[in-house]
């Protein structure tokens, strides 16, 4: 069954261990470099991939061996790649900088990430899955990707939305149509508030007058509050040693999506969320820690 196809920035996530992280005309040395491929939305497909949920994905990359190695890491999870656009120029790279007492710095060039054009989309191709799940771009090279967001929205029956900060930062009105059409409204409590200007639950109510269906919202180590027509929950997180929280709100979404796929109520949705987490959060990288549905107790 094809289920979930996911659209947003592809990056090539470069990670220097480095003695210091040098201020203005300071120099220091790398001790070593890793290589992990990222991206808000492929993360979480990566973790519906391995939950047994059929997948693809739309995004670009350019020509490069970046490119080569994010392609090759989506066909390994098997997630569908026939919907991303090939390009000349650079694939998207975030690189991080983290000293040893676990300071960080990060710059992201996002390369051809902004760049995607509504009718450089597979369209048709993308129809064939029930849910979009979307995830935001830088927008520093124009914003086309966002545009060509605003526009898919409407093919699809279900739509899942993670705005991250570059999203919420734009605003409500710029945020608007997306919204409007979304299912499922996936933020941390920090973005919604930004976005709408107002305390979470308000933010939310203000969402269910929009369209949504159901408001997710993220509140770290507090677990998850979660709304909709005719009910809220609040699902505790799960006790377990913290390795790294990088992608801890992409493994929530892979969950809740997968709870809501399967039909199941808010509160069993929350906790299967808050269950990939946990799973995340043990291990270092936003991916090395998503687990295999046959690894959960359900």
């Amino acid at each position: 069954m094809t289920e979930v196809v996911g659209f947003g920035a592809l990056n090539l996530d470069k990670i220097y261990s480095v003695d210091k992280i040098p201020r203005a005309d300071e120099e220091g040395f790398v001790k070593d470099v890793k290589l992990y491929p990222g991206g808000s939305a492929a993360n979480t497909i990566v973790g519906l991939a391995r939950l047994n949920i059929k997948t693809a994905y739309i995004g670009k990359v350019g020509s490069d061996e970046e490119a080569r190695i994010l392609l090759a890491d989506f066909e390994r999870e098997g997630v569908e790649t026939t919907l991303i656009v090939r390009a000349e120029g650079r694939s998207g790279n975030a690189m991080i900088f983290v000293d040893e007492k676990g300071n960080r710095a990060i710059l992201v060039d996002p390369g051809v990430n902004d760049t995607l054009r509504y009718d450089e989309i597979d369209i048709e191709g993308a129809r064939k899955y029930r849910l979009v799940h979307l995830t935001s771009f830088i927008c520093k090279n124009g914003l086309d990707s966002l545009e060509s967001q605003k526009k898919i929205v409407e093919e699809f029956e279900y739509v899942s939305f993670d705005p991250g900060m570059p999203y919420a930062e734009r605003g409500l009105e710029d945020m608007k149509k997306i919204i409007e059409n979304t299912t499922i409204f996936l933020p941390s409590r920090q973005e919604i508030e930004i976005l709408f200007g107002m305390n979470y639950r308000e933010a939310a109510e203000e969402c269910l007058q929009m369209g949504v269906e159901v408001v997710a919202v993220k509140l770290g180590s507090g677990g998850c509050w979660i709304r909709n027509r005719d009910r809220e929950v609040r699902v505790k997180p799960l006790t377990v040693r913290v390795v790294d929280t990088t992608g801890a709100g992409d493994a929530f979404n892979a969950g809740f999506i997968y709870g809501f796929l399967k039909e199941k109520d808010l509160e069993e949705c929350g906790k299967f969320g808050n269950l990939v987490a946990s799973h995340c959060i043990q291990r270092f990288g936003a991916r090395d820690g998503l687990p295999r549905l046959s690894e959960l107790s359900l």
